[in-house]
């Protein structure tokens, strides 16, 4: 295929260079000055995406989304198919696949899960909505990519997915580094603790997976002075996506709520920025009741 792809960062880069080490014909734009291997970097958006088959967005929020797709859109020939696999609102991945089918595009959103090392190693998960056959387009490219993609419905159902994991993630990353530094102060030992939670009903992906605590379970970011597998700045990111989506559906979400407070309140007040989300464990640990 012929893909445009703009947005070459952290993630778009690494998802670029499979694309083409398989082979495809990918053109690339970044308004960062980049140079990504096996990509013909283009002079703008529209350059990368006149012409294309597919092309592939990777970009920070819905608002660079939504002045994106302005100028591309026009660009793009009928046929073609808009893959977003940006994490943005729901209602601008709803408003712009609204924009591409008026163009007479397939549109797909697609965000992703498994970080940098997913996009490099094209080990990504794509949660994708749309219609089946904007999904059969991108599912060879997303299978270059990833390891995984998952139909989850109409247009903004990834985004609906991604958001919801995303909740669930954060509200369970605090329960566990709260109950981390309440079992300190009672005196008991974290591997103990690991080893009964871990085989208990407390059992999670943030217990079992991606432990908070140092020396305990496998392998994860706090056993790297908690640098960021997962930026506690993308977490907050996610839940105030998750927050806008509940207000606008209407969707009592207290846990998702409180994660979302709690997490701005490490980011912007307690020097959280460029930690780890996990490294909410220490800032427990620190903390008293009052």
């Amino acid at each position: 295929m012929k893909i445009g792809f703009i947005g070459l960062g952290n993630m778009g880069g690494p998802m670029a260079a499979n694309l083409a080490k398989e082979g495809h014909e990918v053109l690339g734009f970044d308004r960062a000055d980049v140079q990504v291997e096996g990509v013909t970097m283009a002079a703008s958006a529209v350059a990368a995406a006149t012409g294309a088959d597919v092309v592939i967005t990777m970009l920070p929020n819905g608002q660079i989304l939504r002045a994106v797709a302005n100028d591309v859109v026009p660009a793009m020939q009928a046929g073609a198919a808009l893959v977003d696999c940006s994490t943005v609102d729901v209602d601008s991945a709803r408003a712009v696949a609204e924009q591409a089918a008026a163009a007479e595009l397939l549109f797909v959103d697609a965000p992703v899960s498994g970080g940098i090392g997913g996009a490099a190693g094209g080990t990504l998960t794509f949660m994708a909505g749309g219609s089946a056959d904007a999904f059969a387009k991108a599912e060879p490219l997303f299978d270059i990519m990833g390891q995984k993609a998952v139909h989850c419905g109409e247009a903004g159902a990834g985004q609906a997915a991604k958001i919801c994991n995303n909740m669930i993630l954060g509200v369970t990353m605090i329960a566990t580094c709260e109950a981390f530094a309440l079992a300190d102060k009672l005196g008991l030992d974290r591997q103990k603790m690991f080893d009964v939670v871990s085989t208990s009903s407390g059992y999670s992906w943030t217990m079992n997976a991606y432990c908070p605590a140092p020396g305990v379970g496998p392998q994860s970011p706090a056993d790297n002075d908690y640098k960021p597998g997962f930026a506690a700045e993308l977490m907050l990111k996610d839940l105030r996506l998750s927050q806008q989506a509940a207000t606008s559906a209407d969707a009592d979400t207290p846990m998702g709520e409180l994660a979302q407070a709690l997490y701005t309140q490490f980011v912007e007040n307690e020097e959280g920025t460029g930690m780890d989300f996990s490294a909410m464990l220490p800032r427990f640990e620190q903390r008293g009741r009052g």
